[in-house]
This record gives structure tokens, sequence and C-alpha cells, in this order.
């Protein structure tokens, strides 16, 4: 079942990303908010390579494909709060809108790549997993509860959709952001692997949304 899913998921977050790259195509390519298209990416390969992977098989190949996983959630995930950070600006807040508060963005997003990389992802130890039908490499230790820098994110995430629907009555953002925390924190006694995965879809449907909402917005 878990195969079929993920599979669903691969082909929604291509057009997700179809969906991104049309509204960079109208709306210009300089946008800060176009870095969530780079989350994209990463989904579709880790959605993808866990879906594939029974066909792959259990090998160093599919290791070397899933530890290529961590590594771009540790380099890609962190680009949220650049995209956050954008939402926040083009809601018209002020204070958001000068060099110091893009330079302590960049700041932030580097501090977090680095937290991931040094916290989950150098010196990781991988081992074969099959669970749900899925065949995967996955973490010989795996962290207890969501890592530090996608609890930080969320917060940054909650914090500008809150913002964003405050100041430009768009409630979207919230409720995706709203979704993928209580979805984190909350156990779903659902015999699948794929819940979080699920959630964290739901949430870039709403991010890529805000992007279209804003982007026709600002061109009025």
């Amino acid at each position: 079942m878990d195969l079929f899913l993920f599979a669903i998921f691969t082909f929604l977050y291509i057009a997700l990303l179809i969906w991104g790259i049309k509204l960079a195509a109208k709306y210009g390519w300089s946008s800060s908010a176009n870095i969530v298209l780079f989350v994209v990416v990463g989904l579709i390969y880790d959605n993808g390579i866990l879906a594939l992977g029974r066909f792959i098989g259990e090998g160093n190949i599919l290791e070397a494909l899933n530890l290529a996983r961590y590594w771009l959630h540790a380099f890609f995930t962190p680009l949220l709060v650049i995209f956050s950070w954008n939402t926040v600006k083009r809601a018209n807040m002020k204070s958001v809108k000068s060099k110091g508060a893009m330079y302590v963005t960049i700041l932030i997003t580097i501090g977090l790549v680095i937290i991931e990389l040094i916290t989950e992802v150098v010196g990781i130890s991988l081992k074969a997993t099959s669970d749900y039908g899925l065949l995967s490499y996955e973490n010989v230790e795996p962290s207890n509860g969501p890592p530090m820098m996608v609890l930080i994110i969320s917060v940054i995430l909650l914090i500008a959709s809150i913002i964003v629907w405050w100041r430009q009555k768009w409630i979207w953002f919230f409720i995706g952001s709203a979704i993928m925390i209580g979805g984190s924190f909350i156990p779903i006694p659902i015999e699948s692997g794929a819940a979080t995965n699920l959630f964290e879809l739901i949430l870039m449907t709403s991010l890529i949304a805000t992007k279209s909402f804003q982007d026709k917005k600002s061109s009025r």
C-alpha cells in the first residue's frame, strides 16, 4: 500500500514543481520565493527513491541513493526559512524588508543546514529496512522525535503563516503549517509509514498556493 502511496506522492510533487515553474516563468525568476522549488525537487527525489527501493533492490546502489536523501534534506529544507521571510515581506511587513533582516534570514538558514549536518547526517550509518512494502536504508540510530532543524523551521513557518493570514487574509498557508505541525506531534494509529509524507505534501501544496496568491496580488 505504501509503495502505491509514495508513487502517488512523487507524481503530485512533480505536478507541484510544474505549477511552481509556470509561476516563476510568468511572474519572474528573480524572486526569492522561487527557492521553494528546490525543496519540492528534494521531496520528489525523497518520495521517488522510497517508491522505487523495492525495484532497485538491496545493495550499495540503493544505500547511496538513500544517503543522498539525508543530504538533500539537510541542504534544501532550511531554504523554507528564506521562503517564509519572503512571504512576510510580500505581506508588507516593513520590519523584514531591510537588508539586515535578509542577512539574518540567510544566517539562520545556513545555521540550520550546519545543525542538521552535524546532528543527523555527518557520520550517519544506514541499515536496510523493509516496512509496509517499502525497501529503504534508514539511520541506524534515529533521533527521538523531530530533529531540531525541523522544529525550528516548523515554528518559523507557523509564525509567517499567521502574519500572512493577518495582513493578507490568506488562511491556507496557516492551515498547511498547522496540519504539518499537528501531524508531526500527534500519533496516528494507522498501519502505514506514509502519514508524515502526506502532511508534508499538504504543507508544500499550501506553500505553492501561497506563492501563487502573492504573485497574482503583487502583479496587480
